[in-house]
């Protein structure tokens, strides 16, 4: 179990849910071209990764903060999967990516809080 307090419960929650809409919409305005969405997701959950840092009085620099979401190469794998199935056709591929972008962003965010 966590030894968050409330407040920084409050905190994580609004910074992750924030990141995991900014990327569902990158997610979703980009699914048809493979890859693309990476460049605009990546720092945005560095961003996210750093901001949940600040909660805990720990600074990371923009390095470091790659690199824990580097460590979370399974989901990203995840993530290259459903892109290749479903990402390029129009609508469910928009939905689809807009929804994994946002799951994978929460996962790593609520990952990185605990």
């Amino acid at each position: 179990m966590s030894r968050m307090t409330s407040q920084q419960r409050a905190q994580c929650h609004a910074i992750i849910h924030a990141a995991s809409a900014g990327c569902a919409v990158v997610g979703a305005g980009l699914a048809q071209i493979p890859m693309a969405d990476r460049f605009a997701i990546t720092p945005v959950q560095i961003t996210m990764t750093i901001a949940l840092g600040r909660v805990f009085n720990v600074e990371l620099s923009r390095s470091a903060a790659a690199s824990q979401i580097l460590a979370t190469t399974g989901t990203r794998l995840g993530r290259g999967v459903s892109q290749v199935l479903v990402a390029r056709i129009p609508v469910m591929g928009n939905v689809v990516n807009a929804a994994t972008a946002a799951t994978v962003t929460e996962m790593l965010g609520w990952a990185v809080a605990e």
